[in-house]
């Protein structure tokens, strides 16, 4: 007869019905139990869920999960990064209004979350969309601007065509919009910044305080702040007493120097382009800034400039040196002036090439080989100093020290630390985003709009589709306004808030989500925070999690939060994959989970998403591998309901279970024992570690297997199949949540699994008393052996030739030698 298989819709209805009438997952502020804050960052209402979305928040579930069963007060709350761009754009495809639009995603998406079987405390679910919410991200926007923080400034600043609007540099990826991959244009824009760049210096260093960090996520971190150490020279323009500052951390090169470039942006183009060169050079400076920053700097980019007609004074030597300006050379990188040096840097060595410029050599490579006819290509390498007047014959590492400090006393340089981060461009041309805090008065200037007046409401009447400007632009009620100050006339700041701002500071309002006098309660956040443990995405290490960093930093130095990091254990999540590609409606490879759990269930598609491979990697989305689980669980289903009929409610109380298990002598039941104890070893290691839950997944298949072999055992070996049983039930129920609290069930048990303990092992059961040994003759195995367990190598020797089997093996040969492989084999080499 064909067996059922197990009744997955009916089990996770019941049960998920369950956990929120008993609020499993509600954190209870009053509990004595040590705090674990989970948290996973939340979702863009943009979209409905795939499986690889799911990953997140399936991992992010076991590891709450398991903490409840560890004895933890857990904190798993959840909410949306419902403003923005993403969901704005959805709205736009959708041709629905995006409050209305972000409202419906929000709902299936909980819908989604609540058929995983993933729980969260929905008491603290908040929006960023909501005015009781964005009311204090403008509070956040207010505090900086009083501290000094966020200003305005006309500025060339990064610029999306399709989404018109601006981008943080954080926005742009190899010079596309990391939200609809079209190339980034530069654009001169009155825009709102926050001075992070202020906190360069600290945001650098207190990576060193995040030791539970993926080591990649730091170093992208590091590598964005871009810390260079150097020297400012300054080069004086011919003709005049007028200064041209230039950074470089090669001052050891000054001597080579035979040309100097401008960025097309520097304002002293302009003024320096003499009349009859005006049109080229504008043409120039505007064909440059069309192009994207990230390509112009690029080694493979051609190199293009134009000569402005301007020469500079080279402060070492004297020199004439010609000013041009170049498509390579950057604004926002030091001081937009680059001194060149042709012979030792590659980008200008091609330039000078290109152009007939002069290149001198001042580094000699060790053998001394270096001439103008011979090189090929920039010497960067170290060497010696020549051509370098007082310096020549140094090594070019001491002499960059030497040179700074002669540039120095001279009076036209300074050593100076510069950054590669820019200030963080917060203001959007979009409607989908928290309104600015500010007022223009013409007779007051700018003002702050008072905290007692915030919120600042996004009206909803809008034609919210992409003009170039912002929206709000076109909404009178919403621009014209009275001055705080002087109560005359006043227009309202017409773009909104970028919403990385949102999502820099959510995690502190889960503590406190219904307040309406606080952002949060620093009690509270101060006694749950920094989060335990962050899950998300590699994808996020420099906007929101450096963005993170930055505000809790403010928010620290202003008092408001007693800590300086956000997170003190991070976990970046690798991406599910399908056909090799990241899932998406264009390539049309996603995969929906709605089909998968109707028609194998939550559990199912969880297993098979934890088993797939290692968490933090990549990993291929098989349909049909999801069988696979389908089929495991299934076979543990059937394995507690033939134990049942098998042992007749038989059932051992833990008392009595030593002297029961004592007077075992079957070596299987012994083994299986073992294996139950080093089970709950592995996968309390692989959790508990590096959310290996692949392998931990893989140990609990491994001790089903070993059941299953032993499935029948008479009466006095169903203690340890009842152990085993329980066991297994156990360590599977962060992973498939539905299922073990049915079989806990089944066991005997009242109330949820997850309020009982997680189990121990038992350092006694992990002893082996004996081990079977392979013995091979002349390398082939030809019998095995089972000898004590730290049996040494001579009685070991001793065992195996004194062997009946072994005996009649090696008869009338002669023993030249024999190997022994320490607890795995002997090998007898004969001859005859």
């Amino acid at each position: 007869m064909k067996q059922k298989n197990y009744p997955f819709r009916a089990i996770e209805s019941r049960w998920q019905k369950f956990w929120e009438e008993e609020k499993l997952m509600y954190m209870d502020e009053s509990s004595p139990k040590p705090k674990y804050y989970c948290l996973m960052m939340f979702p863009y209402p943009s979209a409905a869920l795939h499986v690889g979305h799911g990953r997140n928040y399936i991992i992010g579930d076991v590891v709450a999960r398991y903490k409840l069963m560890r004895g933890y007060n857990v904190l798993a709350p959840m909410g949306w990064d419902a403003f923005g761009l993403p969901a704005e754009n959805a709205a736009i495809r959708e041709n629905i209004h995006p409050a209305v639009s972000t409202r419906e995603h929000i709902r299936k998406m909980k819908e989604q979350l609540n058929q995983w079987g993933v729980l969260y405390d929905w008491s603290r679910e908040l929006a960023t969309c909501e005015p009781d919410y964005y009311k204090w991200t403008q509070w956040i926007f207010l505090k900086l601007h009083e501290k000094g923080l966020a200003y305005k400034k006309l500025a060339p600043v990064n610029w999306c065509p399709s989404c018109s609007t601006t981008l943080a540099n954080e926005e742009v990826v190899d010079g596309k919009c990391e939200r609809c991959d079209t190339l980034v244009v530069q654009k001169d824009l009155e825009q709102w910044f926050f001075k992070i760049t202020a906190y360069a210096e600290r945001l650098l260093r207190d990576l060193e305080l995040l030791k539970d960090w993926p080591e990649r996520v730091k170093i992208m971190q590091a590598n964005w702040i871009g810390r260079s150490e150097g020297v400012e020279i300054d080069f004086r323009l011919e003709g005049n007493d007028e200064v041209l500052p230039c950074f470089t951390t090669r001052p050891d090169t000054i001597y080579g120097v035979t040309y100097m470039v401008l960025a097309p942006e520097h304002p002293l183009v302009e003024r320096l382009a003499p009349e009859e060169k005006k049109e080229e050079i504008r043409r120039f400076v505007e064909k440059s800034r069309k192009e994207n920053l990230a390509s112009r700097t690029h080694l493979e980019e051609e190199k293009e400039g134009v000569f402005i007609g301007s020469y500079v004074i080279n402060p070492v030597n004297g020199e004439r040196i010609p000013l041009w300006i170049a498509n390579y050379a950057l604004m926002g990188y030091g001081t937009g002036a680059v001194m060149a040096v042709p012979a030792h840097d590659q980008r200008d060595f091609e330039f000078a090439k290109k152009y007939n410029l002069p290149v001198k050599i001042v580094i000699q490579n060790p053998e001394k080989t270096l001439t103008l006819d011979s090189l090929e290509a920039a010497y960067v390498e170290e060497g010696v100093q020549v051509g370098s007047g007082p310096f020549d014959g140094l090594p070019n590492r001491e002499a960059i020290e030497k040179i700074a400090g002669y540039l120095e006393e001279k009076g036209v340089g300074r050593k100076r630390i510069t950054y590669r981060l820019r200030d963080w461009l917060i203001s959007r041309q979009r409607y989908w985003g928290a309104p600015i805090p500010i007022i223009y008065c013409s007779d007051c200037g700018t003002v702050p709009v008072p905290e007692d007046d915030l919120p600042v409401r996004l009206p909803e009447k809008v034609d919210f589709r992409p003009q170039g400007r912002s929206p709000l632009a076109g909404v009178p009620e919403f621009v014209d306004t009275s001055c705080p100050r002087c109560s005359r006339p006043a227009r309202r700041e017409m773009d909104t808030i970028a919403q990385w701002l949102c999502s820099c500071w959510y995690y502190l309002r889960y503590l406190s989500p219904r307040d309406e006098d606080r952002p949060f309660d620093t009690d509270l956040v101060n006694r749950w925070l920094p989060v335990d443990q962050y899950i998300g995405g590699v994808e996020h290490a420099i906007l929101h999690l450096l963005y993170s960093r930055f505000i809790t930093k403010v928010l620290y130095d202003l008092g408001y939060v007693g800590f300086q990091e956000p997170f003190q254990r991070l976990f970046t999540q690798g991406m599910i994959v399908k056909d090799g590609a990241k899932m998406s409606k264009s390539k049309g490879n996603v995969v929906s989970p709605d089909k998968l759990i109707a028609k194998y269930g939550a559990d199912t598609v969880r297993l098979y998403t934890l088993f797939i491979g290692p968490p933090e990697k990549d990993a291929e989305w098989d349909d049909r591998a999801v069988e696979g689980a389908w089929r495991f669980l299934n076979r543990v289903w059937r394995l507690i309901e033939e134990f049942k009929v098998q042992s007749s409610k038989f059932k051992v109380e833990d008392k009595n279970k030593d002297k029961k298990l004592s007077n075992l002598d079957s070596r299987r039941l012994t083994d299986l024992r073992r294996k139950t104890h080093q089970t709950i070893k592995k996968v309390t290691e692989d959790v508990e570690g590096k959310f290996h839950f692949n392998t931990a997944i893989a140990a609990i298949m491994e001790l089903v297997n070993e059941m299953s072999s032993l499935s029948g055992s008479e009466e006095s070996g169903l203690p340890v199949m009842r152990e085993a049983l329980e066991t297994v039930v156990l360590l599977l129920a962060p992973f498939v949540p539905h299922l073990s609290e049915e079989l806990w069930e089944k066991l005997g048990y009242q109330g949820s699994i997850f309020l009982h303990s997680w189990p121990g092992y038992d350092e006694e059961a992990l002893k082996i008393e004996e081990m079977i040994v392979a013995v091979q003759v002349n390398g082939k195995v030809r019998h095995r052996i089972t000898v004590a367990a730290g049996i040494s190598e001579e009685e070991l020797k001793k065992e195996t030739l004194t062997n009946d089997r072994i005996k009649e093996l090696t008869a009338g040969k002669e023993i030249k030698k024999v190997i022994i492989v320490p607890g795995k084999l002997v090998n007898i080499v004969v001859t005859g």
